[in-house]
């Protein structure tokens, strides 16, 4: 019978412990390969998932643009912060993806008589007329965002026969509530206008 010298005996316990290092390292790479095929494929689904959602809202029209001399009117509020989501009014999970609405960013809201002013570093700014504003409130979730109650700044707008809910926040969440009677007020203001615009016109018509 053969007897192992302490020195072999060593070295084969050196070796298989280098062997077990080398099948640790193997299987931990095809984990983190694995990983990553799965992280891409979620990823993927998302964006299919994305691109489908937008093809459903094709038919919203392009968001109005800041109109000329908008600039020269007298600023009733500003705010910077970040816009969140917008989706179908009273339905919070409802996400529009259509025309940048689906990309968070930075903002910065301005109002006026005319109507608000949506700057978006990085996205698709837009502008939503007076007579285009029907409330906004307080709130606390859009789109999967949930925030502490009412630590959210949404403003619900009417656009191409669609209500549509635009969720912001401001830096400074003190400010929202301004916000909230503001536009209430322009909304309210700008609605009694039109009904007037429109009784003095159906009753000129049946002169």
């Amino acid at each position: 019978m053969t007897t192992l010298t302490p020195s072999y005996q060593l070295y084969r316990l050196a070796a298989e412990q280098k062997s077990a290092e080398v099948t640790d390292w193997s299987a931990r790479i095809s984990w983190v390969l694995g990983l990553l095929v799965f992280v891409a494929f979620v990823y993927w689904l998302m964006r299919q998932g994305w691109k489908w959602r937008g093809s459903l809202q094709s038919g919203l029209p392009e968001l109005p643009a800041t109109p000329q001399g908008y600039a020269d009117g007298e600023t009733l509020l500003t705010l910077t912060g970040r816009y969140h989501a917008s989706t179908t009014a009273g339905q919070w999970l409802d996400r529009i993806v259509a025309h940048g609405l689906g990309t968070r960013s930075r903002v910065e809201l301005t109002l006026t008589a005319q109507g608000l002013d949506v700057v978006r570093p990085g996205a698709a700014d837009f502008f939503v007329p007076a007579a285009a504003l029907r409330e906004a409130r307080l709130d606390k979730a859009l789109a999967g965002k949930v925030l502490p109650e009412g630590g959210l700044l949404v403003i619900t707008w009417a656009h191409g026969g669609q209500m549509i809910d635009s969720g912001f926040r401001s830096d400074h969440a003190a400010e929202h509530q301004a916000w909230v009677d503001a536009v209430n007020h322009l909304a309210g203001t700008a609605g009694d206008h039109l009904t007037s615009t429109t009784t003095s016109t159906t009753e000129g018509t049946a002169r």
